[in-house]
């Protein structure tokens, strides 16, 4: 076998990673894990420099205590 050179297209990997369709796939973690959780935790997302984001947060005081604690967020991303 000879050596293979795999060069990536920057641009074209930039335009990936910040479509719309990264985002609802990055939003359909994020949901699956806020329907773990229940209520006291919110997801959001945005589009940054380099790729889109969600996150999950909670919002309410006993969740936020409780993910501290137990780590409720992670343990639901993992599910």
């Amino acid at each position: 076998m000879g050596n293979i050179k795999v060069v990536l297209n920057r641009a074209g990997v930039r335009e990936l990673l910040r479509s719309p369709e990264m985002m609802d796939i990055c939003a359909g973690y994020a949901n699956n894990a806020l329907g773990r959780l229940g209520a006291g935790y919110e997801v959001t997302t945005q589009t940054g420099k380099n790729r889109v984001n969600a996150q999950v947060a909670a919002i309410w005081k006993q969740t936020r205590a409780a993910n501290s604690r137990d780590n409720t967020i992670l343990k639901a991303l993992r599910g």
